[in-house]
């Protein structure tokens, strides 16, 4: 069987961060949606820095574990180096989770639980003979006045109501700028109404989208997904409709405030040789913006072979009925061309169901 593909895929990406309130916004409002009481004005505001603060601090720390341990005052041996890229990986989930999240309570909190085990590790180090001391100490104080704050934060986060109604700008599509575009083309060799109807209905397509979770369709138009996010976190938002015409466009995008601000359009269209071409141009705000684009890339999070892998398994299902595994894929790893001794079972799948 050949597969027809053509992949078009936008190289030019532009970012922008999601918007957020004017100064004077946010003094009235006490900052999306928060209490000003409290020795923090607006804590909302607070714990976005401090998810900044995270990804930069742990990109540091993955990049350059000898160079963070030594300037510390803890001598790089292997021990400390990898505790330095454990804590790296740590700062960047924490960082990704308050920047993703609509009210990041649960991932500030993860900051005050690390900030205990970083204390922890310093004084240890402070016992240790092989130590700078002096280095090892303003590193401590550096890490009290941080836990101060993360726990401030923490704190009033906590005692804050939930969101409750509110403008959906700040999170629509329109909102979002430019953002990360993407857009993919591949040729199924199915008529045109079956692949609409695969697709329309979106409960099907965790079935072939490798980091949905799930998808919930709430009525004819709106529908709420669940997706993976780097370094083992998720998001969620819902999305609605725009545009429907069958066989032929599904257009949809993100609704209310979503992790992550979003639009796509699939277009079904007759292919030459036969089957059906199918188009897909999608454009979001990764959470945490430009510097959470770059962390989902480094993770091997990439939009463009996300959707270009994403589209290929789709073919496969409606062609074949399943998502075919090559020995690499059931071993996970390159693997001598041999029947694995435990195979992986796939439920029978018939042509084109679960529509």
């Amino acid at each position: 069987m050949t597969t027809a593909t053509r992949d078009s895929t936008s190289s030019g990406r532009r970012f922008s961060d999601r918007e957020l309130p004017s100064a004077a916004e946010s003094e009235s409002q006490g900052g999306e949606g928060y209490s000003s009481k409290g020795v923090l004005r607006d804590p909302a505001r607070v714990a976005r820095g401090l998810g900044w603060f995270s990804l930069g601090l742990g990109l540091a720390q993955i990049a350059a574990p000898r160079r963070v341990t030594r300037l510390i005052g803890v001598t790089d041996d292997e021990a400390n180096l990898n505790t330095m890229f454990a804590i790296g990986v740590r700062e960047i989930a924490s960082g990704v989770g308050i920047l993703a999240g609509r009210r990041p309570v649960a991932p500030v909190w993860s900051r005050v639980g690390g900030d205990v085990m970083d204390l922890a590790l310093l004084g240890r180090a402070l016992k240790s003979e092989r130590s700078e001391k002096n280095r090892v100490g303003a590193a401590a104080a550096a890490v009290v006045g941080v836990t101060v704050l993360d726990f401030l934060t923490g704190q009033q986060l906590s005692r804050a109501p939930q969101e409750s109604g509110g403008s959906d700008r700040a999170s629509s599509p329109e909102s979002m700028g430019s953002g990360v575009q993407v857009k993919r083309s591949i040729t199924v060799w199915a008529p045109q109404d079956e692949v609409y109807k695969f697709w329309r209905n979106f409960e099907n397509l965790p079935r072939f989208m490798q980091h949905l979770e799930a998808v919930e369709v709430l009525d004819d138009r709106r529908s709420r997904w669940k997706a993976k996010a780097p370094v083992g976190t998720s998001v969620e938002w819902d999305a609605e409709i725009v545009d429907d015409r069958p066989n032929e466009l599904i257009a949809w995008r993100s609704t209310g405030h979503s992790d992550v601000p979003n639009r796509g359009t699939v277009r079904f269209a007759p292919a030459p040789q036969g089957g059906t071409e199918i188009s897909v141009e999608l454009s979001y705000s990764p959470p945490g913006g430009r510097l959470g684009a770059a962390v989902a890339k480094l993770f091997g999070e990439e939009p463009d072979i996300q959707v270009g892998d994403d589209l290929r398994r789709f073919k496969q299902v409606l062609e074949l009925g399943e998502v075919t595994h090559s020995d690499a894929t059931v071993h996970g790893h390159p693997h001598p061309a041999r029947p694995p001794e435990n195979p992986v079972n796939l439920q029978p799948h018939t042509r084109g169901v679960a529509r």
